[in-house]
Order: C-alpha cells, then structure tokens, then sequence
C-alpha cells in the first residue's frame, strides 16, 4: 500500500507541531520537523558557512538572522533541505508528516511535483488549522519548549508551574526573542502574506485543503484531523 504525505498548515501556535507528534504516535510516519532541519544548520553556524541553490550562495548566519526576527528563512534554502530529506525518506518508503514546509509558494512550486511524482497526488493530504490572530499571539507567548529535545510544553493551569519536560526531564524554556509578542505579530504578517496564499495554489493543483478548528482541545483537533485525511 502506498504511503501518505500528511502537510499541516496554520498561523503560529495552531498546534502544528503538537498534532504532527500525535500523528507520528498513531500512524508511525516520519515527522519531518523543518525547524529542526533549520536549527541543525544555522544556530550553530560559523561566519562563511553556506549552502549553494540554484547558483546562489545562502549564508548560514544571514540564515539566522531571518529565523530570529520572526521572518521565513529564504524559501530556496529551506526547500534545498526538505527536498533532501523528502527524497531519503521516499526512498525507505517511508510516509511524511510535513508541519514546517512549505510555508511560501517557492517551497510550495518546489516541492509538490516532487511529492506528486513520489507518492501521488491522491496520497497527498492538506489540512489546515485555523485560529484566530489574538489565540497565535497569546499562545506563543505562553509557549515553552523543552532544551534537550524541543518538545512543546502546552500551556494550561495544569503545565503552569512545570519547570521540567515531563517526557525527557529537560529544563522548560521560552523561545527567546522568536515568541515575543512584537516578533508573533511579524510572523503572523508573514504567514498571512507569505503562507496563506499557498491553499490556493494547493487547490490549484487538485489537492483539497481540509480546514479543522484549532480553538477546540487538542484530543478534539487530532480527531478532526484523522477524520478529514481518511
């Protein structure tokens, strides 16, 4: 049987990563978690270092910088590295959970034909979790992570005063400067501007964009999400 690729869409703070990890539990596919692509090449990046695309050099710490003020990194850059990963975990036969790319329509236009040629158009799932521009700014300001593994720690009266990640009892920590409410607001103009205009290039390209609320409970998202991508 085929495998699927499962692309979670929406604002900052809709829960992409959280329903992406709870898809990984119960369907077994690769989570492929951009972010860490990312931060696996430019937070620990030295002056020089960068990867060719397309003939152009994309600097690392310019790379960085982008990242920490809240806008996309540089569309041909990220999708140099998620196509990378796309092609090694076809090759396994491995299905793909995607919640951080494509995030703009270079990645979009980059990546869908080699998706559609790797595991066909009717294995390709598009949801979208929608919530409101004040949820992203009060959720991500309430976010913490935890330092070993990144988990994301969902804020409650439950998690308040949790100072430890109850999976690998790493320190929790805020995500300093990108999840500050001035930084939020810039990724929230990018998502609108940038990201957004991606549903109808997916609708343009014949795969349906299932729209899920993301203001419910999480247990209440990730039914909604596996009864749209059936």
């Amino acid at each position: 049987m085929a495998q699927k690729v499962i692309i979670l869409l929406g604002p900052p703070g809709a829960g992409k990563g959280t329903q992406a990890s709870l898809l990984f539990d119960k369907l077994g596919f690769y989570y492929l978690e951009t972010s860490k692509l990312i931060e696996a090449n430019v937070m620990s990046a030295k002056e020089g270092d960068y990867a060719e695309v397309g003939g152009k050099k994309y600097y690392f710490l310019d790379e960085k910088k982008l990242w920490e003020q809240g806008i996309l990194c540089s569309p041909p850059f990220v999708s140099f590295l998620v196509r990378q990963k796309i092609e090694d975990l076809a090759s396994d036969g491995k299905g793909i959970i995607m919640a951080g790319s494509p995030r703009t329509l270079h990645e979009g236009e980059d990546q869908v034909p080699l998706l559609k040629k790797l595991y066909g158009s009717e294995n390709i799932k598009v949801v979208l979790i929608e919530i409101t521009p004040d949820q992203t700014i009060w959720r991500n300001s309430h976010r913490r992570i935890c330092e070993l593994m990144r988990h994301p720690i969902l804020f409650s009266e439950e998690t308040r005063e949790l100072s430890r990640c109850p999976l690998d009892g790493s320190k929790l920590v805020r995500r300093e400067g990108l999840d500050d409410p001035e930084t939020i607001k810039v990724r929230l103009n990018e998502y609108k501007e940038r990201t957004l205009p991606l549903v109808e290039y997916f609708e343009r390209e014949d795969l349906a964009v299932k729209r899920v609320a993301g203001n419910q409970s999480v247990e209440e998202v990730h039914r909604d999400i596996l009864q749209v991508i059936q």
